[in-house]
């Protein structure tokens, strides 16, 4: 009995080790299939960028550009999600979410950043830059490279100045021609207490509220006029709800791209390099696709719209710039002087080169 119990203990064990052995050596190994769809997924770096007009607009389009070149300058392996229309933020909000990590990328208008450095208010002062070679000079100059770093305090990395265009004025009070046609209306402005002072000059009751609230506000009366430029008016339909439209150039509008400076800190040399060059191409097609954008779009207002353009003459233009003009010695202080002066040098060097 106890040879049995043996007998069948080992018999057990070989068994064992037959299938054990067998598993292993005998039957034949499966290659798993390589699929390079799937490399580098694990690894995939996913950025949020959040702003807060539509994609058919110099700032829409050139977050889009930046997605695309980002992607394929990675191979894949960074992607920027682009979210649009304020859909995720308004341009109020955009600023606290980016400084929370909520998103990665931003693109406010510099108005906004008087919150943060009152250097920015130079870039609303009125007829600050006298045409568009004023306005990349200035912004890729001294000037522009000041304002960006002014945002390390903050703890926020300006990666670059993206030019909308110059702003018009619209109205349902019209047609506007000099100062005192605009005397005693309403206007829906960003927020930014330089351009509230400017148009307190002009004695319009300005009213500081988010891009995606102006046409409801204009639809329902509660402001009679707001400034924009043409993309802006066009891919919002501002037209819609408007009588007028004056052709005033009185001011720039442009945004800030920026990345909370604790993120951009974590990432690798090699994505720091990826994020630069495709911001710097990014950069250089949005300074001459938005200027074209802005007369393409003028003219599809004037096809498909009712609204009354209005052009000013030379003594007209004239007459605007000395009504407001003064209001840079009234903000300098605020602003900082030399910063202001440095404008203005700048302004009267392309005012010059205009008359010649």
């Amino acid at each position: 009995m106890k040879n049995k119990h043996t007998f069948m203990l080992l018999l057990g064990v070989g068994l064992s080790i037959a299938i054990f052995v067998g598993y292993h050596y005998l039957i034949p190994k499966t290659e798993l299939t390589y699929d390079d769809d799937q490399e580098g997924l694990g690894d995939q770096i996913v950025f949020k960028f959040s702003h807060v007009v539509a994609e058919n607009t110099p700032k829409g389009l050139a977050a889009n550009k930046f997605a695309e070149l980002v992607y394929e300058k990675s191979n894949g392996t960074i992607k920027i999600e682009v979210f649009p229309n304020g859909s995720l933020y308004s341009d109020i909000e955009e600023i606290n979410a980016l400084q929370e990590g909520q998103v990665q990328f931003i693109a406010p208008s510099t108005s906004k950043l008087g919150m943060l450095s009152p250097e920015w208010g130079v870039l609303d002062l009125p007829y600050a830059f006298p045409n568009h070679e004023a306005v990349q000079e200035g912004l890729n100059g001294p000037i522009g490279e000041q304002l960006l770093d002014s945002l390390q305090k903050d703890r926020i990395k300006g990666l670059a100045h993206w030019s909308n265009g110059f702003k018009q004025i619209t109205s349902n009070k019209g047609p506007i021609y000099e100062p005192e046609d605009i005397k005693g209306q309403s206007f829906r402005i960003m927020q930014s207490d330089i351009i509230q002072a400017q148009f307190e000059k002009l004695h319009v009751k300005a009213l500081q509220e988010s891009f995606n609230s102006t046409y409801q506000l204009l639809e329902e009366g509660k402001v009679i006029g707001e400034e924009n430029t043409i993309s802006n008016i066009y891919s919002k339909r501002f037209y819609n709800v408007q009588k007028h439209l004056t052709m005033t150039n009185h001011g720039y509008l442009g945004y800030a791209v920026m990345m909370d400076q604790k993120t951009w800190d974590k990432q690798s040399e090699k994505t720091k390099t990826i994020i630069q060059e495709a911001m710097a191409e990014t950069t250089e097609w949005n300074n001459s696709h938005s200027i074209k954008m802005n007369d393409d779009q003028l003219r599809l207002i004037k096809q498909n719209s009712s609204i009354e353009i209005h052009e000013l003459t030379k003594a007209q233009e004239m007459e605007w710039k000395q009504e407001m003009y003064p209001v840079y010695e009234e903000l300098a202080t605020k602003i900082g002087e030399q910063i202001v002066e440095d404008l203005k040098e700048l302004r009267a060097k392309y005012e010059v080169e205009k008359i010649d």
